[in-house]
């Protein structure tokens, strides 16, 4: 039988970053992740609704209706009886610029019309039913760690869905390595609630993509989720293996909101072996980015390998928060990872020998796991010592590992050049890093947007993406058709009308607008 948990844990003030608050305790969260991941593939049938839409847009090239104001104001009143508890709908000014804006990104911010507060998925039908009758636009909310503007509203308003009450542990499946969770359920606290319950496995999230592979692979299992008709779905089993149809699980991971709204998923977990932490210092990048490939390629316990730049190191001091005086050097920051001490010890002497061949001896190794924990802290919050020097934006680039010390050196050349001030920091061995592009006024903001765009096709030119975590949002869209071909934009936009048609889930996001077919070459791989 599994365990099951019911708990409502809330933001958990232990994993925040020193001085944080509660929007910036939100940026480690899980959730968001899963409220990204929310698509299908299934029929629709279009609610009819009493009031006549009265509000014309344009979305991804076509002319969509939505809602009157006195539509919307008929909404609010109907999602307050839907939803009776205290504070379950909120129209509070406040409320409404926390859900509308992020500090973390510089996008055209638009306010949604009422933020509501579901704690079932019986909860979200009834939202997306009164979203359906009223023609509102509809975005779902959780963890804001958007830096591409997921989560704003449209510009005529629209329904927030904040499913942060939906952070419950519903089952959890030992046996079978499965946890079974509503989409807010944060990683840190799914991993403190599996060791609170001495249950040895976790979920390998984040930075762990070097030796787990990324959420979009097989972490997730099955989900539940809402379509934008009200109907509930069920992507598949619990089974670990299925050749069933379509692998539709797949298919709502990257959707942004903008087909559905997981409501609970399953979720692999893994072993939780012994590991322990290293730190080495390059005198460059490009050394740095170099040795990371031939590391990987040794086929020792890697768990995840971090690059933090000089310029990071010396945020890092200037914030103060680590208990080190940091070398302002190019480092990397290894958590090797195996089944006894004997293997890890095995991985250290690799790892020595390959950094020695790229012109690097010290090797800075925890010899507890105390000193593991602090070290591995110093570059876990990445954003905010990187803010501490000048407030900026931030991108999230992957290309093969291969290019990856290319890119890095031309990115970090072509900041230099402009004059602006750039940290990098990256999970740099699966190929993905964050150029945080630091600015003080219009001038040099305007700097920061070419070279981003530079940036970005730069990677793409290296057969990269645009977006190696944070995904598309408003963002990057623009980006798309040169990445994956217009031919695959034109079936996302299908599958976007088919499942939606009403453009009501986080209008505006993810698709491009794209030019007719007769003018745009045919995508051909090469």
């Amino acid at each position: 039988m599994p365990r099951r948990l019911y708990s409502n844990r809330g933001d958990n003030a232990a994993h925040a970053a020193p001085n944080s608050s509660t929007s910036r305790r939100r940026f480690l969260g899980f959730g968001a992740l899963l409220t990204s991941a929310a698509s299908g593939l299934l029929g629709y049938t279009i609610a009819k609704s009493s009031e006549k839409p009265s509000a014309f847009t344009t979305v991804n090239n076509d002319t969509v209706m939505y809602g009157s104001p006195e539509d919307f104001r008929q909404a609010i009143a109907d999602l307050k009886t839907a939803l009776p508890e205290k504070d379950a709908v909120s129209t509070d000014a406040n409320d409404l610029h926390t859900h509308g804006f992020s500090e973390h990104d510089y996008h055209p911010t638009s306010l949604h019309t009422v933020i509501v507060y579901p704690k079932s998925t019986e909860d979200v039908v009834k939202i997306v039913k009164i979203a359906n009758k009223f023609r509102m636009p509809l975005v779902a909310y959780s963890g804001a760690t958007s830096l591409e503007g997921h989560y704003r509203g449209h510009e005529l308003g629209g329904i927030c869905v904040d499913l942060n009450h939906m952070d419950r542990i519903l089952e959890i499946h030992e046996a079978d390595s499965d946890l079974v969770c509503q989409p807010a359920a944060r990683w840190l606290d799914i991993n403190e609630t599996l060791k609170e319950n001495g249950i040895p496995l976790f979920f390998p999230n984040k930075a762990n993509a070097v030796r787990y592979g990324t959420a979009k692979g097989e972490w997730f299992l099955n989900a539940t989720v809402v379509l934008p008709s009200g109907e509930v779905i069920k992507t598949r089993t619990r089974s670990r293996k299925s050749s069933a149809g379509f692998d539709v699980t797949k298919l709502f991971v990257g959707a942004e909101g903008t087909l559905g709204i997981v409501t609970e998923v399953t979720i692999r977990l893994a072993p939780l072996l012994p590991t322990t932490v290293a730190v080495v210092h390059f005198p460059d990048v490009c050394a740095a980015t170099e040795a990371v490939i031939d590391v990987m390629n040794q086929g020792v316990g890697i768990q995840c390998v971090e690059l933090l730049d000089d310029l990071f190191m010396a945020a890092t001091n200037k914030y103060g928060v680590s208990k080190r005086k940091w070398p302002e050097k190019d480092s990397l920051f290894f958590k090797l990872q195996g089944p006894t001490e004997a293997s890890i010890l095995e991985t250290v002497k690799v790892v020595k020998k390959v950094i020695e061949k790229h012109g690097e001896s010290r090797f800075t190794l925890a010899q507890d796991k105390e000193e593991a924990a602090d070290l591995w802290a110093d570059q876990k919050y990445m954003l905010f010592p990187g803010l501490a020097l000048v407030k900026g934006s931030s991108g999230s680039l992957s290309v093969l590992v291969l290019n990856l010390p290319k890119l890095v050196y031309e990115t970090k050349k072509d900041v230099a050049e402009s004059g602006l001030v750039c940290t990098i920091v990256g999970h740099v061995g699966d190929g993905n890093f964050h150029a945080l592009l630091l600015f003080k006024n219009d001038e040099e903001f305007a700097k920061v947007n070419e070279v981003t765009h530079r940036m970005v096709k730069r990677a793409l030119a290296l057969d990269g993406t645009c977006s190696g975590e944070h995904g598309i949002g408003m963002g990057k869209k623009k980006y798309l058709v040169e990445e994956l071909g217009i031919g695959t934009v034109e079936l996302m936009k299908t599958i976007k009308k088919a499942i939606d048609p009403l453009a009501l889930f986080n209008p505006g996001k993810l698709y491009p607008d794209t030019p007719p077919r007769s003018k745009v070459d045919s995508f051909q791989k090469s």
